[in-house]
């Protein structure tokens, strides 16, 4: 039997705009994904302690607040300095093409938008964990 994705979702910093990182949430349980979701006003610190004692695949990070640069940042910093790297982090919410690549060049797999549907998502999620099980192996 293959293992679960594990997947923790949450919005960061003030920004508690949460009926988008529900419909994600949502989608992937509901895709077969074991979702944790730690809901608004997580610090990056937090994220990523949790991450890595729930032992993740994925982490999801929504934003809408504009206030995306530093947190997404920083969530990778402390992923490298952890040697948790190899937990797929991804974002969405409202983020600007040119911040979305420059989060991506810092270590940031993807960023997802309005337009995005979770198919989409669920999809990249299932692809991206598959590719990283086969290399493992």
């Amino acid at each position: 039997m293959d293992k679960r994705i594990k997947v923790l979702m949450a919005k960061v910093g003030l920004d508690c705009h949460t009926r988008g990182v529900s419909v994600i949430a949502t989608a992937l349980r509901d895709s077969g994904m074991e979702v944790i979701y730690l809901g608004p006003y997580q610090t990056p610190e937090e994220i990523v302690k949790v991450a890595i004692q729930e032992d993740v695949d994925v982490i999801g990070i929504s934003s809408l607040s504009g206030g995306h640069m530093l947190p997404f940042s920083e969530i990778c910093r402390l992923l490298k300095e952890n040697k948790a790297s190899d937990i797929l982090f991804i974002g969405g919410g409202i983020i600007y093409p040119d911040e979305a690549e420059s989060l991506k060049k810092g270590g940031v797999s993807e960023i997802f938008g309005p337009g995005d549907t979770t198919d989409s998502v669920v999809r990249y999620i299932r692809e991206k964990v598959s590719d990283k099980a086969k290399k493992q192996n």
